[in-house]
């Protein structure tokens, strides 16, 4: 019985190790608020942890104000991607200190802490839409998701192909890695809005 204890020890090890977690600055226990209800008002002074897909970053003279299409949050506190997080509305977040538009561009998947403060009313299209403001004291700016393409078995590469590949061949035989080939590729940013 004692040889299965550090056998389940590592496997319970191993598995805590793959366990999502939340990074330190999003830490913390918040209110759960909707932007939706927080466009009604009554909701000042609540603190939440809120994320999104950058529409716009405009820095001002104190500080950069975020606005974005709000995304439910995963289990590390990050948005949901893309059609795989359903549409919750739209915010902006304001943060003290200037943030390069450059860096922080449309489509970048942001999550932020801070107070919820009223709300900021701009136009969309031709709509005055309302949104929540949130005053940030976190603004977490997270890395681009690379997309992944698989290719089926036995799919032809002629770059990649019989003989001309690094993995064909070799003291393994060919189809060293066996299986499909996977390919990962960095989607630019979006186009910026004209």
């Amino acid at each position: 019985m004692s040889l299965y204890r550090p056998l389940t020890l590592a496997a319970a090890l191993a598995l805590l190790a793959g366990c999502a977690t939340i990074p330190k600055p999003l830490e913390g226990t918040y209110t759960d608020v909707s932007t939706t209800s927080a466009q009604q008002g009554g909701a000042g002074g609540t603190r939440v942890r809120w994320g999104g897909e950058i529409i716009k970053t405009e820095p001002g003279p104190q500080q950069t104000c975020f606005y974005l299409l709000s995304r439910p949050l995963d289990s590390q506190a990050r948005p949901q991607a893309g059609n795989a997080g359903e549409n919750q509305g739209r915010f902006v977040a304001c943060r003290d200190g200037f943030y390069d538009p450059e860096v922080f561009v449309r489509g970048r998947e942001l999550t932020v802490t801070g107070t919820l403060h009223g709300t900021v009313s701009q136009k969309v299209g031709e709509f005055d839409y309302a949104y929540p403001r949130v005053e940030a004291d976190v603004v977490y700016l997270w890395p681009k998701r690379p997309i992944v393409v698989d290719y089926p078995p036995g799919f032809y590469d002629p770059f990649w192909g019989p003989g001309f590949g690094p993995y064909w061949g070799g003291p393994w035989g060919p189809g060293y890695w066996g299986g499909p080939r996977r390919v990962i590729i960095v989607r630019p940013p979006p186009p910026a809005p004209k």
